[in-house]
């Protein structure tokens, strides 16, 4: 049986292939145009009666390639699987993805299509790491139809797909799985808030009526458990509501509850969420107050604040509109707790370097502290009034720091009067530029009616002082 021929035996060859690099690198390589001419399309051009040869020592046919330095041991490689595709073993040879991506190209760019199959088949099986994957999708799409099923796990997924792992995933972020999972958890609600992101790329899914939907009932079923947690919390002895187990679970919903908030900001759907979290409030903070300082409970009230922040700027800031009444509970709730909880926090993270989870940013005290300027300014005046008072005389006047709506309630306060007035003048001048048409009325009995209805309501709440210069003679002084 005739012995196999190998490359660089220079007794049975019959061509050199002539590796060059621009940088001057020169090396021959001793091989058998029968292997060649069956294995690859370049050599077969090149060493047909078509292509002008160049003859060298003992007859020999060369082949000149030239390549960059960086892909020289690629095609080393590749001259040497010429040979190792004979016996089928190729399994074994690739050392790695990169070295395989390079020897795709080699062989593509001189036409063995054996090789070509071996390397997508090696590829597209192989885990990849980041920066392999970026190489390929470097080099992959332009090297035709028959390297595409490398690129099949990259490729765009159907909508159908996505919305079903997402609602899959959704379900589970929300759930209460034992702490072994809250790991699992966590990158599940990772993930979940990258899918609805839009950064360079647009969000993986759109935002649909059928998305909201599932996922309002996912957060309303996450806040159930909460709630009924805050009356267990309420209903049992005060000393056993506060042990490990208990406020761990507790810290677990919170954090639950913060990344829900950042999921319906995203999805514009906070109303439900802020309603139920405005019911709870004075629960949980009449939980968390009566617990003790320990670090434990300085971590939970942190969590409640991360909470709380992202409520009140929904409110503060108009994207969730709620009544007066409820602002004001808020406010009145939520002012003292973040008024007494920031120094505790602040101090117990300045003395304990090695707690960097009861940290807040700085960014978050500085956006809380705005939220309540906005809130308490879309107050009614007298309540302003009261809220400012209190301010005031407070030991913790510097935070939240009301300068801003102090000074805007002085403006609005002092401007007041005149504002009214010139209200009032400009409702005069209004009402006599009506035409009445045909229904018979004098023009000047039904705008004299009509004002000395609104004055006379005035005067009966103290307020017609403001009035009383504005006396006309439709109206004369109404006063006494």
């Amino acid at each position: 049986m005739k012995e196999p021929s190998r490359i660089g035996d220079r007794s049975t060859s019959d061509v050199v292939v002539r590796l060059r690099t621009h940088e001057g690198r020169d090396d021959w390589f001793y091989c058998h145009s029968l292997i060649l001419i069956e294995k690859s399309k370049y050599f077969a051009d090149r060493l047909s009666e078509n292509w002008p040869t160049c003859q060298i020592l003992d007859s020999r046919n060369c082949v000149e390639v030239y390549c960059e330095e960086s892909d020289f041991d690629h095609h080393v490689n590749f001259l040497r699987l010429l040979y190792a595709v004979i016996d089928g073993s190729l399994e074994d040879i690739w050392h790695g993805v990169k070295n395989a991506l390079g020897i795709l190209r080699v062989a593509v760019e001189l036409g063995c299509a054996q090789i070509v199959d071996a390397c997508v088949n090696y590829l597209e099986a192989m885990p990849w790491e980041e920066a392999e994957e970026d190489e390929i999708l470097k080099i992959i799409p332009g090297m035709g139809l028959k390297a595409q099923p490398i690129l099949a796990r990259v490729q765009p997924v159907n909508p159908t797909a996505v919305l079903r792992i997402f609602l899959s995933a959704i379900k589970f972020a929300t759930s209460s799985p034992p702490s072994a999972m809250n790991d699992l958890k966590t990158s599940a609600q990772e993930q979940l808030e990258y899918m609805l992101t839009e950064d360079d790329d647009a969000p993986l899914l759109t935002a649909d009526q059928e998305v909201k939907f599932e996922v309002k009932e996912c957060v309303k079923g996450l806040f159930t458990r909460f709630n009924n947690m805050l009356e267990a919390l309420l209903r049992g002895p005060v000393e056993s509501a506060y042990d490990k187990g208990k406020m761990q679970s507790f810290q677990s919903y919170l954090s639950d509850l913060s990344w829900a908030c950042q999921i319906l900001n995203k999805l514009e759907i906070m109303k439900e969420f802020v309603n139920s979290w405005v019911g709870a409030s004075d629960r949980i903070v009449l939980i968390v107050e009566q617990a003790s300082s320990l670090a434990e409970i300085i971590e939970t009230k942190s969590k409640v604040i991360e909470v709380a922040a992202k409520v009140l700027e929904a409110i503060g800031y108009g994207n969730v509109i709620l009544p007066t009444a409820k602002r004001l509970h808020m406010v009145k709730v939520w002012l003292p707790f973040v008024r007494i909880t920031k120094p505790l926090i602040d101090s117990a993270t300045a003395n304990s370097k090695d707690a960097p989870e009861l940290k807040i940013d700085g960014e978050l005290w500085q956006s809380l502290e705005s939220t309540f300027v906005s809130m308490v300014l879309t107050l009614p005046s007298e309540d302003q009034a009261e809220i400012l008072t209190e301010w005031l005389g407070n030991e913790n006047i510097h935070y939240p720091d009301f300068t801003e709506a102090f000074e805007v309630w002085c403006y609005r306060s002092k401007v007041a009067k005149r504002r009214l007035a010139d209200m009032l003048g400009n409702h005069v001048k209004n009402s006599l530029s009506y035409p009445l048409g045909g229904s018979g009325l004098c023009l000047e009995s039904v705008v004299e009616k009509r004002i000395l209805n609104w004055l006379h309501q005035l005067h009966s709440k103290g307020t017609c002082n403001v009035y009383a210069s504005l006396s006309s003679p439709l109206t004369g002084s109404v006063c006494g």
